[in-house]
C-alpha cells in the first residue's frame, strides 16, 4: 500500500480510546454520582443553580484523570502522526490524554478538563492543578467565577473547532473512527462527510455503530487491539 492511498489522514477518538487508561464514560448504567446523573450536572443550567455542586464534580473528575495515563492506542496515534504529513487528531474526550501521549495536531471538539474559562469576560486559562473537591476558580483578569471550558449538553461546539474538522474531513482520504458510538452529534456527521467526498472508512469499535454500514473496514475489537492491529498492516509503507 502506498502512503498516498491513505493521506490525508484524519482520526475521530471517543470514549472508547480513553476508557482503556480507566476513565469512566458517565454514560449508560453507573453514570451516576453522589446521587445524581452526570448528564445533569453538565449543563449550564446546574452551574447557575449550584456552580459549587458542579465544580465538586468536575474536581473529582480532574483527580480521577490525573492518576490516568495514555494508553497503547493513544501512543500509536503519536507514531501515525510522525509518519504521516498529513494528519488531523479529531477528539471527543476532554481528558488531554491526547496532548499528554505527544500528539501535536488535535482538535478538542468537546473542551478540555485542564482548561477554565471565565463566565464574565471569557478569557481561558490552563491549569493542570488538582484542587480540593470545593475550589471554585475565579478569572484571573477580572475575578469572575470561572466554569470548566467544556462544551455542555445543550451547548453548540466552539465554531473554530468544527470548521477545522470539517475542513479536514473534507479533504481526508481515510478516517478513522476509534472508540466512539458515532451517534452524538455534530461529531457523529464528520465521518460521513470524509464518506461523501470518497475517503475510505476505518472503524474500531467492540460494537456495531450507524456508521458500521459505511465503514470499508471494520474491527470490532477494543480501540489498542484494533488500532494496533490496523497500524501492523500498513505500517510497512512508512518504514
Amino acid at each position: 500500500m502506498h502512503p498516498s492511498q491513505f493521506e490525508p489522514l484524519v482520526v475521530l477518538t471517543g470514549a472508547g480510546v480513553s476508557a482503556e487508561s480507566g476513565i469512566p464514560t458517565f454514560r449508560g448504567e453507573g453514570g451516576i454520582w453522589e446521587d445524581h446523573r452526570a448528564e445533569d450536572l453538565a449543563t449550564p443550567q446546574a452551574f447557575r443553580k449550584d456552580p459549587t455542586l458542579v465544580w465538586r464534580f468536575y474536581n473529582w473528575r480532574r483527580a480521577i484523570v490525573s492518576t490516568c495515563a495514555p494508553n497503547a492506542a493513544h501512543h500509536i496515534l503519536v507514531e501515525i502522526e510522525q509518519k504521516i504529513k498529513s494528519f488531523t487528531l479529531i477528539t471527543q474526550n476532554v481528558d488531554g490524554l491526547h496532548s499528554i501521549a505527544g500528539s501535536q495536531k488535535v482538535i478538542e471538539l468537546h473542551g478540555s478538563l485542564w482548561r477554565m474559562r471565565c463566565t464574565r469576560c471569557h478569557a481561558v486559562w490552563e491549569d493542570y492543578n488538582v484542587h480540593p473537591p470545593e475550589f471554585l476558580p475565579h478569572c484571573q483578569d477580572c475575578g469572575t467565577l470561572a466554569r470548566p471550558d467544556v462544551i455542555w449538553f445543550g451547548e453548540p461546539i466552539s465554531k473554530s473547532a468544527l470548521e477545522i474538522s470539517v475542513e479536514a474531513a473534507s479533504a481526508a482520504r481515510l478516517m478513522l473512527v476509534i472508540g466512539t458510538s458515532a451517534i452524538i452529534h455534530p461529531a457523529a456527521t464528520i465521518p460521513m462527510i470524509a464518506h461523501s467526498v470518497g475517503a475510505k472508512l476505518v472503524e474500531i469499535n467492540p460494537e456495531k455503530t450507524p456508521l458500521t454500514p459505511h465503514a470499508n473496514q471494520v474491527f470490532h475489537e477494543v480501540a489498542t487491539t484494533g488500532l494496533a492491529q490496523w497500524w501492523n498492516q500498513v505500517r510497512g509503507a512508512y518504514e
